[in-house]
């Protein structure tokens, strides 16, 4: 894994940020006192008059953002999940998904892998908070391609979008010229039999190299991108619930209100099958290296493989 490109998807949240601008007059972006650590800094170096600093005040940056979606502007407020989805959930509620406000949030250092930063930083709710709020659109990209090309896609789409960026650098996957990003649509990485594997995120990645192992025990794993959210690809799901009648759902987030309970919501009511859920269990993280991190709370490719053959 040592020879595989990897990239922080905060890094390229700040570089499609840039290459938005460019294109589009009327992107802004908004920060909270954290343009360096989500990387928003990159946009204000080239468009110093369209970056704003709103200091640390996340519930008023959402405030302002809506303010200025109503102007015809499309803004992209950014800080970390904890404070974006977290401290200022009443207002991304109110004033940005109750009026349908075209506000864009960039949400980064989120899931366990914040590290040293400890629990109080390490948000493993967003996800599921983000999903009630009516007509939002929750995006969690698995590298650097996907997270540039969901930026993109977020402008596009009319309407509030959560976009969910890590701390830690991950190995691009989708680098390759046939790659497309649709919203709602999820993408098939690796063909299977015996079981499906639907990621989001880092655990993605992690998710490929589990099923090469499974392969070598002689298990054939599916493994499905998921990176939208909400809405979700309800077809992918059920395709995957006929055709191997096992899916495991591996996610960066608690298993409590994430993809896992999106995927069982599908499967409870349309494709009956065994669904494992895979990701961070009813707790808080705590502090230490990312990587150890990821290993101790079971996200990372050898916990995966463990569980799917015991699973399987």
């Amino acid at each position: 894994m040592s020879e595989v490109k990897k990239i922080a998807t905060r890094e390229s949240y700040g570089n499609a940020l840039v290459e938005l601008g460019k294109k589009h007059d009327n992107v802004v972006v908004l920060d909270a006192d954290l343009a360096a650590a989500t990387k928003t800094g990159i946009f204000k170096k080239a468009f110093p008059e369209r970056h704003i600093d709103c200091g640390i005040a996340e519930s008023n940056m959402i405030g302002v953002a809506a303010g200025l979606a109503t102007t015809g502007m499309v803004p992209f407020a950014s800080s970390f999940a904890m404070f974006a989805a977290g401290r200022a959930f009443e207002q991304v509620r109110n004033s940005v998904g109750y009026p349908k406000l075209n506000v864009k949030i960039g949400a980064t250092h989120a899931g366990i892998s914040v590290g040293e930063d400890g629990a109080t930083h390490q948000c493993n709710e967003d996800i599921a908070l983000m999903r009630t709020i009516p007509g939002m659109v929750v995006i969690n990209p698995a590298d650097d391609v996907e997270a540039k090309a969901a930026v993109e896609a977020a402008y596009e789409h009319v309407g509030p979008v959560y976009l969910r960026f890590g701390r830690l650098a991950v190995p691009v996957i989708n680098d390759n010229p046939d790659y497309k990003f649709e919203l709602g649509k999820a993408v098939t990485l690796r063909e299977g039999t015996d079981v499906t594997i639907i990621a989001s995120g880092l655990t993605v990645s992690e998710s490929l190299v589990a099923a090469e192992k499974l392969a070598a025990d002689g298990i054939s794993a599916e493994v499905i991108n998921m990176h939208t959210i909400k809405p979700l690809d309800e077809e992918a799901v059920i395709k995957a619930a006929a055709k191997t009648g096992k899916i495991v759902t591996a996610e960066e987030h608690s298993v409590i209100g994430g993809l896992g309970s999106a995927v069982c919501d599908v499967v409870a009511e349309k494709a009956p099958a065994k669904v494992l859920k895979i990701g961070v269990n009813d707790t808080y993280g705590e502090s230490g290296p990312a990587v150890e991190l990821i290993k101790k709370y079971g996200l990372d490719a050898d916990s995966i493989y463990e569980k799917v053959k015991a699973f399987v």
